[in-house]
């Protein structure tokens, strides 16, 4: 039985603790409320993941690392740095692999499929910040001081899937309600499952051969935002999809009162043309065949609130 450390109870962080917990390792997930999953194998850890000190002591005795925690949506720029310099102190004084869990922003604005030889040309302070934290992590293991891994999703789809469609869309056709979305509504988007997610980075930190490198989680076929609402709709029993498009003046208005939707003004590139993830290496690496994009949506829609609370009552 290994031990493994999980950094973050998000959705990927869970989801990963959960499947190392369901195939008999020992999991130690750290958040800083000690939050998270509950399973025999998951003792969950109150810790701050930027003190590498603590980082280490939990970590003594560990085969791999998952960095999986996100700090706030604004705070990127100031709170990644010290979270990734602590886990790379942390995987040189254990020796355990470092796995993180990315996503496409350090590429930037893209013409063709992304895959993982794309050269990281951020258009964004998000997206520098990310490729800033996977180079950090990559000159430690060149130099020989690490082993480590990146495992790149777009946005995500599933259980507890916090993305722009879950937040803006997927409600609101769920309720029957139109939705506005800031984007081209037909362009082709590729959508990463939670648990597509989870079961690339537990593979890439089992295969030494995998380590020094990105890799794109298995993800299906793009659809665009409309098809995916008609599909919510159909999927949902509710009626057909109505979403149009959000002009950038009301993103703009929304980002005075919602630091997310600042946030979001500068990564908005990514739904006004095709935007494609290549997957295909790590499907032929790891043998891991993409989530079909109807089941995460249906899993999306069982852990809506609404879904969980009438659950409850049922």
């Amino acid at each position: 039985m290994s031990i493994h450390i999980v950094i973050g109870a998000g959705p990927a962080g869970s989801a990963t603790a959960l499947l190392l917990a369901d195939r008999g390792d020992q999991v130690r997930l750290i958040t800083r409320r000690g939050t998270g999953p509950q399973h025999r194998r998951i003792e969950r850890i109150a810790a701050d993941a930027t003190d590498s000190s603590s980082l280490s002591t939990h970590s003594a005795g560990a085969t791999a690392i998952y960095q999986c925690a996100q700090p706030e949506y604004h705070r990127w720029p100031t709170d990644f740095p010290p979270l990734i310099q602590s886990t790379i102190s942390t995987a040189e004084k254990t020796g355990a692999v470092l796995v993180t869990a990315g996503n496409l922003y350090g590429y930037g604005a893209v013409d063709a499929p992304i895959t993982e030889q794309h050269p990281l040309r951020p258009n964004s302070t998000k997206g520098r910040t990310r490729a800033e934290l996977w180079n950090a992590a990559l000159t430690a293991h060149q130099a020989g001081r690490i082993h480590t891994a990146e495992v790149r999703g777009s946005d995500y789809l599933g259980a507890g899937a916090n993305s722009a469609f879950t937040v803006m869309v997927l409600p609101a056709v769920h309720a029957g309600k139109p939705a506005l979305f800031p984007g081209d509504l037909d362009a082709p988007h590729s959508w990463t499952v939670i648990d597509d997610m989870a079961r690339t980075l537990v593979a890439v930190a089992d295969d030494e051969t995998a380590w020094g490198r990105a890799w794109h989680a298995p993800t299906a076929p793009p659809l665009s935002v409309r098809a995916l609402a008609e599909l919510t709709a159909d999927l949902a029993g509710a009626p057909p999809a109505r979403v149009r498009h959000m002009p950038a003046a009301v993103l703009w208005a929304g980002g005075l009162f919602d630091s997310n939707a600042r946030e979001m003004r500068e990564v908005r590139y990514q739904f006004d043309q095709p935007f494609v993830l290549d997957s295909a290496a790590a499907s032929a690496t790891f043998g891991i065949e993409p989530t079909a994009t109807a089941v995460a949506v249906q899993a999306t829609l069982d852990n809506l609130p609404t879904a969980r609370s009438t659950a409850k009552r049922s």
